[in-house]
């Protein structure tokens, strides 16, 4: 049987340290700051992807402690289709900007830096949601 043609599956973290939380600057296209973040590897969890680039590109060790949401806007990401699955997680060590990330900044959530790439901003809003309310996004009612 053929392998189905799928869109790609990555996982993203809002790395969370104290009140504020990780945004990298990408050092590739799309420009911008994001959540630290990454493609899925074969052979290694959605879980275990969010971690292991959060570590390559914040330098920080992150636990999850939440599943935030899918975003599978078709046009969510300008490279082409892509699925993100965006955890939660507390980080600790020494922020240090390194592969594909240009520069690393902690922000308190209210004010993050500009401009947001890809949906981030979008994700953003549901992360404050999360924090105000204890409750998860609901994409479907977008």
């Amino acid at each position: 049987m053929a392998r189905p043609v799928c869109p790609p599956i990555a996982a993203d973290v809002i790395a969370e340290i104290g009140d504020r939380i990780a945004f990298i600057e990408r050092l590739n296209f799309p420009p911008g700051w994001a959540f630290p973040g990454g493609f899925v590897e074969f052979g290694e969890t959605v879980e275990q992807a969010a971690v292991r680039e959060a570590l390559e590109e914040t330098s920080l060790e992150v636990d999850l402690r939440a599943l935030l949401g899918v975003y599978s806007r078709p046009d969510r990401d300008p490279r082409g289709q892509t699925i993100t699955v965006v955890y939660v997680g507390r980080a600790r060590g020494t922020p240090q900007a390194r592969d594909d990330a240009r520069a690393i900044a902690l922000h308190h959530p209210d004010d993050p830096p500009a401009p947001l790439a890809f949906d981030h901003a979008e994700i953003l809003a549901d992360y404050l949601r999360f924090l105000r309310t204890g409750e998860f996004p609901a994409p479907w009612r977008k």
